[in-house]
């Protein structure tokens, strides 16, 4: 997931210093549909990433995934709105293939990075599928017999 992430995001940041020198209105829509369909895959693999952060708060973790794109779109407008073109999307091509390159230092507790680490054993034995299920999966709480107690009361 994370080879897949830093590709799509290396990828995305090429294109958009590729848009940037677009000089035909039909190179720069077809760009545009390439660039949006990486964009698009590169939110979904970052999405696909989260639950393996903190099962328990996979939710929490996708709320503040989200809430980072809104900032990065309000960053990079603030950039397009004080920075002449070509500059704003220089900036926002360098943030993106930074991103994806800094993505190799992606380090996920019980899971292996790309640069070091080690699975965990749980890990490694849902992988082989053999052993106990991995520990790691996203399990549905049991509610607490105190507040069963209060809900019947």
């Amino acid at each position: 997931r994370l080879i897949w992430q830093g590709a799509l995001l290396v990828i995305e940041g090429i294109l958009i210093f590729v848009f940037a020198h677009s000089d035909s209105l039909v190179g720069a829509i077809v760009l545009m549909v390439f660039f949006s369909t990486v964009v698009q895959s590169a939110e979904g693999s970052t999405y696909g990433i989260v639950p393996y952060i903190n099962p328990p708060v996979t939710g929490s973790i996708a709320g503040v995934v989200g809430a980072g794109g809104n900032v990065g779109a309000v960053c990079f407008g603030l950039g397009f709105r004080q920075m002449d073109t070509i500059k704003a999307f220089y900036l926002m091509g360098g943030c993106v293939l930074a991103s994806g390159i800094f993505t190799a230092f992606i380090s996920i507790k019980g899971h292996r990075g790309l640069l070091w680490g080690t699975d965990s054993p749980e890990v490694i034995a849902a992988y082989k599928k053999t052993g106990a299920p991995a520990t790691t999966t996203l399990q549905v709480p049991e509610p607490d017999a105190e507040v069963e107690e209060e809900d019947k009361a």
